[in-house]
Protein backbone atom coordinates (compact mmCIF):
# COMPACT_ATOMS: atom_id res chain seq x y z
CA UNK A 1 0.00 0.00 0.00
CA UNK A 2 1.59 3.32 -0.98
CA UNK A 3 1.25 5.30 2.46
CA UNK A 4 0.17 8.93 1.98
CA UNK A 5 2.39 11.62 1.32
CA UNK A 6 2.38 13.86 4.36
CA UNK A 7 0.39 17.30 4.57
CA UNK A 8 1.97 20.27 3.55
CA UNK A 9 3.11 22.49 5.77
CA UNK A 10 1.19 25.68 6.99
CA UNK A 11 3.48 28.77 6.00
CA UNK A 12 5.33 30.32 8.90
CA UNK A 13 5.13 34.31 7.85
CA UNK A 14 1.97 35.92 9.10
CA UNK A 15 0.36 37.64 6.57
CA UNK A 16 1.06 41.68 6.06
CA UNK A 17 -0.81 44.48 4.73
CA UNK A 18 1.84 46.98 3.03
CA UNK A 19 0.76 50.76 2.86
CA UNK A 20 3.10 54.05 2.54
CA UNK A 21 6.64 54.20 1.48
CA UNK A 22 8.83 56.02 4.34
CA UNK A 23 12.10 57.62 4.53
CA UNK A 24 13.83 59.23 7.63
CA UNK A 25 16.67 61.48 6.86
CA UNK A 26 18.92 62.15 9.65
CA UNK A 27 21.16 65.41 9.26
CA UNK A 28 24.22 67.17 10.59
CA UNK A 29 23.47 71.10 9.54
CA UNK A 30 27.28 72.87 8.61
CA UNK A 31 26.75 75.68 10.95
CA UNK A 32 30.72 77.20 10.63
CA UNK A 33 29.30 77.11 6.79
CA UNK A 34 25.96 78.98 7.54
CA UNK A 35 27.31 81.31 9.44
CA UNK A 36 30.20 82.72 7.01
CA UNK A 37 26.99 83.88 4.49
CA UNK A 38 25.77 87.12 4.79
CA UNK A 39 22.22 87.72 5.98
CA UNK A 40 21.22 88.35 2.99
CA UNK A 41 22.32 84.99 1.61
CA UNK A 42 21.10 83.56 4.49
CA UNK A 43 17.55 84.80 4.19
CA UNK A 44 18.10 84.05 0.33
CA UNK A 45 18.54 80.16 0.93
CA UNK A 46 16.00 80.19 3.90
CA UNK A 47 13.59 81.56 1.46
CA UNK A 48 14.35 78.95 -0.96
CA UNK A 49 14.45 76.22 1.24
CA UNK A 50 11.50 77.13 2.54
CA UNK A 51 9.31 77.33 -0.81
CA UNK A 52 10.82 73.65 -1.50
CA UNK A 53 10.00 72.17 1.78
CA UNK A 54 6.61 73.46 2.54
CA UNK A 55 5.30 72.04 -1.01
CA UNK A 56 6.81 68.45 0.03
CA UNK A 57 5.34 68.93 3.11
CA UNK A 58 2.04 69.34 1.82
CA UNK A 59 2.63 66.79 -1.24
CA UNK A 60 -0.08 65.74 -3.17
CA UNK A 61 1.59 61.70 -2.98
CA UNK A 62 2.00 61.99 0.80
CA UNK A 63 3.62 64.54 3.31
CA UNK A 64 6.91 65.15 5.08
CA UNK A 65 7.52 66.65 8.55
CA UNK A 66 10.60 68.45 9.94
CA UNK A 67 12.22 68.10 13.27
CA UNK A 68 14.35 69.33 15.31
CA UNK A 69 16.71 66.69 17.01
CA UNK A 70 18.06 66.53 20.23
CA UNK A 71 21.70 65.00 21.43
CA UNK A 72 24.39 64.65 19.08
CA UNK A 73 23.01 62.65 16.63
CA UNK A 74 21.92 65.08 14.13
CA UNK A 75 20.35 68.39 13.87
CA UNK A 76 17.82 67.88 11.90
CA UNK A 77 15.10 64.67 10.88
CA UNK A 78 13.07 64.72 8.28
CA UNK A 79 10.27 61.92 7.48
CA UNK A 80 8.44 61.38 4.69
CA UNK A 81 5.65 59.19 3.60
CA UNK A 82 4.92 58.66 0.10
CA UNK A 83 2.98 56.31 -2.56
CA UNK A 84 5.76 54.97 -4.28
CA UNK A 85 9.35 54.67 -3.61
CA UNK A 86 10.32 56.69 -6.79
CA UNK A 87 8.25 59.78 -4.99
CA UNK A 88 10.38 59.21 -1.84
CA UNK A 89 13.37 59.33 -4.35
CA UNK A 90 11.92 62.63 -5.54
CA UNK A 91 11.79 64.00 -2.25
CA UNK A 92 15.04 63.41 -1.02
CA UNK A 93 16.64 64.82 -4.58
CA UNK A 94 14.73 67.77 -4.82
CA UNK A 95 15.72 68.92 -1.31
CA UNK A 96 19.35 67.98 -2.57
CA UNK A 97 18.84 70.41 -5.67
CA UNK A 98 18.49 73.02 -2.72
CA UNK A 99 21.33 75.28 -2.20
CA UNK A 100 20.28 74.84 1.59
CA UNK A 101 20.95 70.91 0.79
CA UNK A 102 24.70 72.01 0.50
CA UNK A 103 24.46 72.66 4.39
CA UNK A 104 23.03 68.88 5.23
CA UNK A 105 25.85 66.52 6.30
CA UNK A 106 23.96 63.08 5.82
CA UNK A 107 23.71 61.60 9.48
CA UNK A 108 22.26 58.47 8.29
CA UNK A 109 19.13 57.39 7.41
CA UNK A 110 16.08 54.69 6.64
CA UNK A 111 13.92 53.77 4.41
CA UNK A 112 10.80 51.36 5.29
CA UNK A 113 7.02 50.78 4.62
CA UNK A 114 3.77 50.99 6.31
CA UNK A 115 3.25 47.50 7.19
CA UNK A 116 0.61 46.19 9.60
CA UNK A 117 1.17 42.18 10.56
CA UNK A 118 -2.14 40.03 10.34
CA UNK A 119 -1.46 37.68 13.34
CA UNK A 120 -4.51 36.95 14.53
CA UNK A 121 -6.38 36.98 11.08
CA UNK A 122 -3.68 34.48 9.39
CA UNK A 123 -4.29 32.18 12.76
CA UNK A 124 -8.10 31.91 11.68
CA UNK A 125 -7.64 31.42 7.97
CA UNK A 126 -5.32 28.87 8.42
CA UNK A 127 -7.24 26.96 11.02
CA UNK A 128 -11.01 27.46 8.58
CA UNK A 129 -8.86 26.08 5.51
CA UNK A 130 -7.31 22.97 7.16
CA UNK A 131 -10.21 22.26 8.96
CA UNK A 132 -11.93 21.81 5.19
CA UNK A 133 -8.65 20.23 4.10
CA UNK A 134 -7.85 23.02 1.72
CA UNK A 135 -3.81 22.54 1.10
CA UNK A 136 -1.85 25.53 1.56
CA UNK A 137 -0.50 26.70 -1.47
CA UNK A 138 -3.51 25.57 -3.56
CA UNK A 139 -5.73 27.78 -5.99
CA UNK A 140 -8.68 27.83 -2.85
CA UNK A 141 -5.74 28.75 -0.33
CA UNK A 142 -4.35 31.70 -2.45
CA UNK A 143 -7.97 32.88 -3.48
CA UNK A 144 -9.38 32.87 0.31
CA UNK A 145 -6.06 34.65 1.30
CA UNK A 146 -6.41 37.40 -0.98
CA UNK A 147 -10.12 37.99 0.14
CA UNK A 148 -8.83 38.17 3.19
CA UNK A 149 -6.36 40.71 2.41
CA UNK A 150 -8.61 43.00 0.39
CA UNK A 151 -10.92 43.05 2.99
CA UNK A 152 -8.61 44.28 5.58
CA UNK A 153 -7.10 46.51 3.09
CA UNK A 154 -10.19 48.08 2.92
CA UNK A 155 -10.85 48.22 6.88
CA UNK A 156 -7.04 49.44 7.52
CA UNK A 157 -6.78 52.01 4.79
CA UNK A 158 -6.49 55.03 7.19
CA UNK A 159 -3.62 53.11 9.04
CA UNK A 160 -1.99 52.37 5.99
CA UNK A 161 -2.23 55.84 4.69
CA UNK A 162 -1.46 57.80 7.45
CA UNK A 163 -1.40 61.16 7.88
CA UNK A 164 1.76 62.20 9.90
CA UNK A 165 0.58 63.62 13.46
CA UNK A 166 0.62 66.88 14.33
CA UNK A 167 2.14 66.50 17.73
CA UNK A 168 4.97 67.86 19.07
CA UNK A 169 7.43 65.38 19.43
CA UNK A 170 8.33 62.39 17.41
CA UNK A 171 10.40 59.36 18.69
CA UNK A 172 11.74 56.93 15.83
CA UNK A 173 14.02 53.63 16.61
CA UNK A 174 14.71 50.51 14.62
CA UNK A 175 14.17 46.91 16.33
CA UNK A 176 14.55 43.55 15.43
CA UNK A 177 12.96 39.28 16.40
CA UNK A 178 16.12 37.71 17.68
CA UNK A 179 17.09 34.92 15.63
CA UNK A 180 19.93 32.43 15.87
CA UNK A 181 20.06 32.79 19.62
CA UNK A 182 19.10 30.59 22.56
CA UNK A 183 15.73 32.46 22.16
CA UNK A 184 15.03 32.91 18.29
CA UNK A 185 11.58 34.28 17.12
CA UNK A 186 11.82 32.92 13.85
CA UNK A 187 11.69 29.38 15.50
CA UNK A 188 8.48 30.07 17.62
CA UNK A 189 5.24 28.51 16.32
CA UNK A 190 2.87 30.66 14.46
CA UNK A 191 -0.07 30.27 17.89
CA UNK A 192 2.30 31.36 20.30
CA UNK A 193 3.49 34.60 18.13
CA UNK A 194 -0.06 35.71 17.77
CA UNK A 195 -0.29 35.14 21.49
CA UNK A 196 2.79 37.45 22.52
CA UNK A 197 1.74 39.86 19.39
CA UNK A 198 -1.25 40.23 20.91
CA UNK A 199 -0.24 40.53 24.39
CA UNK A 200 1.96 43.12 23.52
CA UNK A 201 -0.69 45.47 21.27
CA UNK A 202 -2.80 45.13 24.80
CA UNK A 203 -0.20 47.37 26.73
CA UNK A 204 0.04 50.18 23.34
CA UNK A 205 -4.05 50.34 23.45
CA UNK A 206 -3.73 51.50 27.14
CA UNK A 207 -1.80 55.10 25.53
CA UNK A 208 -3.96 55.40 22.79
CA UNK A 209 -4.72 58.85 23.67
CA UNK A 210 -1.01 59.52 24.36
CA UNK A 211 0.82 58.74 21.56
CA UNK A 212 -0.04 57.86 17.94
CA UNK A 213 2.06 55.06 16.99
CA UNK A 214 2.91 53.98 12.79
CA UNK A 215 4.95 50.76 12.11
CA UNK A 216 6.98 50.14 9.12
CA UNK A 217 8.66 46.92 8.10
CA UNK A 218 11.87 47.23 6.08
CA UNK A 219 13.51 44.23 5.62
CA UNK A 220 14.85 43.98 2.54
CA UNK A 221 15.34 47.65 2.88
CA UNK A 222 17.40 48.56 5.61
CA UNK A 223 20.02 47.22 7.97
CA UNK A 224 17.31 46.87 10.97
CA UNK A 225 13.83 44.68 10.47
CA UNK A 226 10.71 47.48 11.71
CA UNK A 227 10.86 51.01 12.34
CA UNK A 228 8.78 52.44 15.00
CA UNK A 229 7.60 55.97 14.96
CA UNK A 230 6.07 57.51 17.67
CA UNK A 231 4.22 60.52 17.76
CA UNK A 232 3.12 62.63 21.14
CA UNK A 233 3.00 66.09 23.15
CA UNK A 234 4.58 64.81 26.11
CA UNK A 235 7.96 63.14 25.21
CA UNK A 236 7.44 61.67 28.99
CA UNK A 237 4.71 59.32 27.16
CA UNK A 238 7.76 57.91 25.33
CA UNK A 239 9.69 56.18 28.77
CA UNK A 240 6.52 55.06 30.24
CA UNK A 241 5.35 53.27 27.03
CA UNK A 242 8.70 51.75 25.70
CA UNK A 243 9.29 50.89 29.89
CA UNK A 244 6.62 48.83 29.93
CA UNK A 245 6.34 46.73 27.11
CA UNK A 246 10.46 45.29 27.85
CA UNK A 247 8.56 43.65 30.28
CA UNK A 248 5.98 41.66 27.88
CA UNK A 249 7.69 38.49 26.70
CA UNK A 250 7.93 39.54 22.76
CA UNK A 251 10.18 42.34 23.97
CA UNK A 252 12.09 41.02 26.89
CA UNK A 253 12.58 37.68 25.37
CA UNK A 254 12.85 38.31 21.79
CA UNK A 255 13.37 42.38 21.31
CA UNK A 256 16.02 44.05 19.88
CA UNK A 257 16.10 47.94 19.78
CA UNK A 258 18.66 49.82 17.42
CA UNK A 259 19.51 53.95 17.70
CA UNK A 260 16.62 56.36 19.43
CA UNK A 261 16.10 59.41 17.88
CA UNK A 262 14.24 62.52 19.35
CA UNK A 263 12.67 65.27 17.31
CA UNK A 264 11.07 68.34 18.14
CA UNK A 265 8.17 68.74 15.07
CA UNK A 266 9.06 73.01 13.98
CA UNK A 267 6.77 74.16 10.56
CA UNK A 268 9.06 74.21 7.48
CA UNK A 269 7.37 78.05 7.48
CA UNK A 270 9.58 78.66 10.41
CA UNK A 271 12.77 76.94 9.20
CA UNK A 272 14.26 80.94 9.34
CA UNK A 273 13.76 80.52 13.40
CA UNK A 274 15.26 77.53 13.84
CA UNK A 275 18.71 79.05 11.44
CA UNK A 276 18.29 81.99 14.07
CA UNK A 277 18.67 79.70 17.02
CA UNK A 278 14.95 79.93 17.97
CA UNK A 279 12.48 77.36 17.70
CA UNK A 280 9.41 77.90 17.02
CA UNK A 281 6.43 75.50 18.63
CA UNK A 282 3.69 73.18 17.34
CA UNK A 283 1.45 73.87 16.35
CA UNK A 284 2.32 77.05 14.33
CA UNK A 285 2.78 79.64 16.72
Amino acid sequence: MTPNPPPTPLPLAPLTLEGAAALHQMFRFRWSEWKRLSKSEQTEVASEVNRVLGALEQSPDGQSALFSMLGHKGDLMLVHFRKTFDQLNEAEMTLAQTRFGDFLEPATSYVSVVELGLYESTVKLQAALAERGVAPGSEEWEKETEAVLTQQRKAMHPRLWPEIPPRRYLCFYPMDKKRGEDKNWYAVGMRDRQRMMHEHGLIGRKYAGEVKQIITGSIGFDDWEWGVDLFADDPLVFKRLIYEMRFDEASAVYALFGTFYIGLRIATADLGRWLSGTLAGWPRE
